[in-house]
């Protein structure tokens, strides 16, 4: 088995992948600043190794990439990198010393689309500088790999989804007083016609799709894979569905994209429209085919899990109040 760092391993998808690198045997080191705890109890937390390090302050100092080096690992998770001067300095530090480095991009590398669902072979656009510090690391990590022969692979999450925080909601953020509304039977606005789309990925999912990757080395290395759920949907869909679990008739209206935006809380609507102009869909064909994937939860399956959590942690009101 191997020794795996993962930097970053304390977040959302890594509550679940470390476990699950545990329970295959691997031996396996979480980096983090040591200021957050993983969303999910499990037993192999006490058997991993914990490094405290603040990347940022040690990339200042230009010592991030050797500190991690000095972990000395067979495989590098890096699930924190952000721009392409992040990614460069730990590359440096690591060629030569590791099997596999694994980069978590994003789906925001995408941004209007031609077609969709997206191919990872579709040109990327991004609208944003998170977008864009991603796709260029995606891009010079891949000439690496075909000129040097360095180890990376590439993934790209949707929106994550899983026990201990918000999904994305039917208005394209994070506000869980969207559901709360939708509970207590209130209209919920939706722009246009309801018919833009996003596309969540549960963090297990996430997970999967690493360790395939990893399992499947001579497949992954120099790759980029799209990481969602099967299918993506619609914000009305999405809406009428929430209603329905909630016991209630879907109540929605619709209003222009200008309109809608401005009657969103401010605090919020800079995350909607991020989410309504992209209108993310992905296709998982190309992980499906060279990896194995096959997500264990739709997208819907992913956030009703979610929500049932929140309403269990009284974020969100149950229907019965």
């Amino acid at each position: 088995m191997s020794r795996i760092v993962v930097i970053g391993g304390s977040g959302h998808v890594g509550s679940y992948l470390v476990p699950m690198l545990v329970e295959l045997g691997h031996q396996v080191v979480n980096v983090s600043r040591g200021e957050a705890k993983p969303y999910r109890p499990h037993y192999a937390w006490s058997l991993i190794e914990n490094v405290v390090i603040n990347r940022l302050e040690e990339e200042k100092k230009v010592t991030f990439g050797q500190r991690i080096a000095e972990l000395q690992a067979d495989i590098v998770i890096d699930m924190i990198a952000f721009d392409l001067d992040s990614t460069q300095q730990i590359v440096e530090a690591l060629r030569g010393k590791i099997e596999h480095y694994l980069f978590c991009s994003s789906i925001w590398v995408y941004g209007r689309y031609v077609s969709v669902p997206s191919l990872e072979t579709d040109p990327v656009s991004p609208i944003d500088a998170y977008g864009q510090g991603k796709a260029e690391s995606e891009a010079w990590l891949m000439r690496e790999a075909r000129l040097s022969g360095f180890p990376a692979t590439c993934f790209r999450p949707g929106h994550i989804v899983g026990e201990g925080w918000v999904p994305t909601t039917p208005q394209g953020n994070s506000n869980p007083e969207v559901y709360s509304r939708i509970a207590r039977g209130e209209t919920l606005a939706l722009p246009n016609l309801g018919s833009e789309t996003v596309h969540h990925v549960h963090a297990v999912d996430v997970a999967q799709l690493i360790i395939k990757a990893i399992e499947n080395r001579s497949a992954s290395v120099g790759e980029i894979f799209n990481t969602v759920s099967d299918q993506a949907i619609t914000l009305r869909g999405y809406a009428e569905a929430v209603f329905r679990w909630f016991g209630r008739e879907p109540s929605l209206k619709f209003q222009p994209f200008d309109e809608w935006l401005a009657g969103l809380e401010p605090e919020f609507a800079e995350n909607s429209r991020g989410h309504v102009v992209r209108s993310s869909s992905h296709s998982i064909e190309k992980a499906r085919v060279r990896l194995g994937y096959q997500p264990r939860y739709s997208s819907l399956e992913a956030i009703h899990e979610s929500v049932q959590a929140l309403i269990a942690q009284g974020q969100v009101e149950s229907p019965s109040r």
